[in-house]
């Protein structure tokens, strides 16, 4: 069936998307899966429009598993819709099912309950984003070590614990990568608390590593001083090229 103008509609999943077409006045036309890759798109793209001439499409999850095609269908000139999941009162009258969840994004479009356009997550800001995130995750990483490595020296054996207490952060992590546990002999205390906690330094100090290996230095962005000239919001980056981000 071939409509003048149609709507799609896309649930979006990790290794598969579903796509559903409509018409202007709501009849479902179709309804296909595509794989969610550069391949899978273009299919999806050629077979939404052998239906009619498309007007928009909503996609499901632009900031997760839609991510990709919704910067494919900007790229070719398609207006694209960030749709929301559908709410449980939805999903208890008509079900759970990729067709029904792609159709439910193509209605919220044709219906105008949605009408967000999605971040295309490209560009200088998806760059900035993606490496926050890895930044983040080492911190977080690092800091988990840490508070696992306290945890463990508080009901180490006493001569390991008296060793080790009263030391600052660094030298803690410093002095327990270097302790040298007889690992054929692990079902003593002491060699088996030397073991963890060698272990844990380790790992502490490889995600500070990882938090340090941004070249050119990635620091945190700070508040501007009440005497300062204003800048553009609270971050301005001053270098940026393929091998470098810095930021005052």
């Amino acid at each position: 069936m071939i409509a003048d103008c149609v709507i799609g509609g896309v649930d979006t999943h990790g290794a598969f998307h579903h796509a559903v077409v409509l018409d202007r006045i709501g009849r479902r036309l179709a309804d296909k899966e595509f794989a969610a890759n550069e391949s899978g798109y273009s299919s999806m793209l050629a077979w939404i429009r052998s239906h009619g001439t498309l007007e928009v499409v909503g996609v499901e999850g632009t900031g997760a598993y839609g991510a990709g095609l919704a910067r494919y269908l900007h790229r070719a000139g398609i207006k694209v819709i960030e749709v929301a999941r559908p709410d449980r009162r939805i999903r208890r009258q008509f079900g759970k099912s990729d067709p029904i969840d792609a159709e439910a994004a193509a209605r919220a479009v044709l219906a105008g309950t949605a009408s967000t356009t999605p971040k295309l997550a490209h560009g200088i800001v998806e760059s900035i984003r993606m490496l926050r995130v890895t930044r983040t995750g080492a911190m977080k990483a690092r800091t988990a070590a840490l508070n696992t490595l306290r945890a463990l020296l508080l009901t180490a054996p006493d001569p390991l614990r008296s060793q080790l207490s009263g030391l600052s952060q660094s030298n803690l992590v410093n002095v327990c990568r270097r302790l040298r546990p007889d690992m054929t002999c692990l079902n003593d205390p002491t060699n088996g608390a030397k073991a963890s906690l060698r272990s844990v330094a380790e790992r502490n100090a490889y995600s500070g590593e990882s938090d340090q290996s941004f070249p050119g230095g990635f620091r945190s962005p700070r508040r501007r001083r009440p005497h300062e000239r204003p800048t553009r919001g609270w971050f301005q980056p001053l270098m940026l090229t393929s091998s470098s981000l810095v930021w005052v």
